[in-house]
């Protein structure tokens, strides 16, 4: 039941091993903390180490026995996505939850190293690479699931197969609603897939409502930083630590379904505890989940093994 979930109704997850993308701030730090602070051992995946390292710092340091390590990852260069992996297969044998959190929005128009757009080089083609880089490691993990962190901003999106990249018509939040839709779309895909295949693996999304990050704040599109940072952000957004609590309910709670999306429960799914919401339809059309699929698996030469 998730009514009135916090995350006091986490349960011991000593000898679990969990992987959190974007882990130094915001939403990913709330995860890692409440991971710990019930005894997972995380695996906090970051772009920048120092802020990775001094986040570690921060955790162990209100929770004493912290079980943390630091690994660096960039998101948009499948390069490095591929080198994280192999070095966590080497030292892994087996990974419990990979939580795909990090997340970027609504840069000008920027083409990530293998040249596609960064919000959906980031946010959706590094997570599904990651996700298919580690699955074997996931399905030898114990009650095993894959978290995609979604947004409210995924039912105002639509995916441009014909100008994947925004090479014709760009917009930083019409992009950003794109990628939180792929994001949507995969996480549910792969919840149809894993379920097909009789995997052992579990799909499962969250959404954060309007929580206050720096996702908003360090946007350089000044406008978006003044409207959903400086304005709306005092007077609407929920803090973090409350803000990541469907993420965590769908990667710790012994009831979470797999292919369901967890967001929270108050008026208009802004804020509150977390409950089971609705998808926007074109997140579940089984032809957009083909589509989608097939070109991530061009883009970033990654299949799944799911047979």
């Amino acid at each position: 039941m998730t009514e009135n979930w916090t995350a006091d109704r986490i349960p011991d997850l000593s000898g679990r091993v969990y992987v959190v993308t974007g882990a130094n701030s915001g939403l990913g730090l709330a995860t890692t903390r409440e991971l710990a602070r019930r005894g997972g051992h995380v695996v906090l995946a970051v772009r920048d180490e120092e802020k990775g390292r001094r986040a570690a710092r921060d955790i162990a340091a209100a929770v004493p026995g912290a079980r943390l390590e630091v690994r660096r990852i960039d998101l948009a260069d499948l390069d490095s996505v591929r080198d994280f992996a192999g070095k966590l297969r080497a030292d892994h044998p087996r990974i419990d939850v990979l939580v795909n959190n990090a997340g970027v929005m609504a840069p000008p128009r920027t083409l990530s190293a293998q040249g596609h757009e960064l919000q959906f080089a980031a946010n959706h083609l590094g997570h599904f690479a990651l996700t298919g880089l580690l699955l074997d490691r996931l399905a030898a993990g114990r009650d095993p699931r894959v978290v995609t962190v979604s947004s409210l901003e995924h039912r105002r999106g639509r995916i441009a197969f014909d100008d994947i990249d925004g090479e014709r018509r760009y917009s930083p939040m019409g992009f950003y609603r794109q990628a939180k839709l792929a994001n949507t779309v995969f996480g549910h895909e792969l919840h149809r897939r894993l379920t097909g295949a009789g995997s052992p693996v579990r799909s499962i999304l969250g959404h954060p409502g309007y929580t206050a990050t720096n996702l908003q704040t360090s946007t350089p599109v000044a406008l978006v930083r003044l409207v959903f940072g400086r304005i709306l952000g005092p007077l609407l957004a929920q803090a973090p630590e409350t803000g990541a609590l469907p993420q965590l309910y769908a990667a710790t709670a012994p009831d979470a379904e797999g292919g369901a999306l967890y967001g929270p429960g108050g008026p208009g799914e802004l804020r509150g505890a977390p409950r089971r919401v609705a998808y926007a339809p074109a997140a579940t059309d089984p032809e957009t989940g083909r589509r989608l699929w097939e070109l991530s698996e061009r883009l970033t030469d990654v299949r799944y093994s799911l047979v």
